[in-house]
């Protein structure tokens, strides 16, 4: 037998690459008996979530598991996949096991008081938290209201500083705190996203109430609609990488270039692209009329008049498209072929968010299918309604 360790290092640099099958054919001839070594099993889960065979992977990794209890990444793969199908009851609590990643050790938060189970706890102080990025708690500041009636406790929110400002205007808590400095004493606590283990958050619970969530700035909004007002036709913002450091960024992020066939007549678009493809906007490809907002966005309370005034948001999977979905604003949203876990699967809408529509890679690393999907839609788009924000005609 070819030795396991050449065979995990040539399957790992294979299913970067989107080669699922080539694994599936190199690993299971090896594994047709049964038995083998752990680590191409996993692999082999791994090929068939990079096809989009993602429910084939399940009882894999549900074995694995069954195998290696105390192996707690291997968990954590299982609750990605658990939640991707939708089993929200067993994925959460699997979900739990985040912090015990090399990677995320270090921003696991060390509190000495316990984790909120969801009981009520009347005349006693609950401090929430938020974690991991922006999207993320854009997501789940919806829970923190609903937390507050379940627990019937005082309610202290600990939040970014980048997202304080929209946060402070929401109800559902007594008091706010912002990460890094010491919170008021309190007697329980709970990640944000450990909020839906905590109060069993299914998918009939989505999108909940009220929603939208979460209104920008009149004033912000005021004055970027006058900034957007000379530009004809129907108004797209736009966004096309996200933050190079996310571990699944290369499989979620595309170039501006890939995007030129959304360009057409009576369509501008506003660049809200934030870092180190900020200045690609300057460059549009040929036939796309786009203006660069980028240099103007100070915050996200800018963000979030932008694409209230804006008629829709195309995006890759990023903070603004959460952020447009807490607003209720039609945000389109392209998918990879193994998105995140959030998105679910064989579906064009999502239960977190009524005014967002999927279009999904159907191939591993063909975004052209996929824009050029979005490009159809486009040609056929009608403005919704100002009462009727989250229409989408397709």
């Amino acid at each position: 037998m070819t030795d396991p360790g050449a065979l995990e290092a040539q399957a790992k640099l294979l299913l970067a690459a989107g080669r699922g099958a080539e694994v599936e054919a190199m690993l299971r001839p090896i594994l047709a008996g049964g038995s083998g070594p752990v680590g191409l099993w996993a692999m082999l889960a791994q090929a068939y979530r990079v096809q989009g065979r993602v429910a084939e992977a399940r009882p894999i990794q549900e074995m694995l598991v069954d195998a290696l209890p105390g192996h707690l990444p291997t968990r954590f793969d299982l609750s990605e996949t658990l939640l991707l199908l939708g089993d929200f009851a067993r994925g959460w609590r699997e979900y739990s096991y985040r912090y015990s990643l090399a990677h995320t050790t270090r921003i696991e938060r060390k509190v000495q008081r316990p984790r909120w189970d969801g009981r009520p706890m009347p005349g006693q102080t609950l401090l929430i938290h938020d974690e991991q990025g922006y999207g993320d708690t854009f997501q789940f500041l919806r829970m923190v209201a609903w937390a507050k009636q379940r627990s019937q406790a005082q309610v202290v929110l600990e939040i970014n500083h980048e997202m304080a400002s929209i946060a402070r205007r929401m109800p559902g808590f007594d008091a706010v705190t912002l990460r890094g400095e010491l919170p008021p004493p309190f007697d329980a606590h709970c990640e944000m996203m450990s909020l839906p283990m905590a109060m069993g958050l299914t998918l009939d619970d989505l999108p909940g109430d009220p929603m939208p969530y979460i209104a920008a700035l009149p004033d912000r909004r005021a004055a970027w609609r006058a900034r957007l007002a000379p530009y004809p036709g129907l108004k797209v913002a736009c966004l096309w990488a996200g933050r190079p450091t996310h571990m699944n960024d290369a499989n979620r992020s595309m170039s501006l270039a890939m995007l030129a066939p959304l360009g057409q007549d009576g369509v501008t678009f506003f660049s809200i692209q934030k870092g180190p493809s900020e200045d690609d906007a300057l460059r549009p490809p040929p036939g796309m009329t786009l203006v660069s907002l980028s240099p103007e966005i100070r915050d996200f309370e800018d963000t979030a008049a932008i694409l209230s005034e804006v008629d829709l948001l195309i995006s890759i999977d990023s903070s603004p498209v959460h952020l447009a979905g807490a607003l209720g604003r039609p945000a389109w949203v392209m998918l990879p072929l193994l998105p995140d876990w959030r998105w679910l699967q064989g579906r064009d809408d999502t239960p977190w968010y009524p005014s967002v529509t999927l279009f999904r890679q159907t191939e591993w690393g063909r975004w052209d299918q996929v824009i050029a999907h979005v490009a159809a839609a486009l040609a056929r788009y009608t403005r919704p309604k100002p009462s009727d924000a989250t229409s989408v005609v397709q």
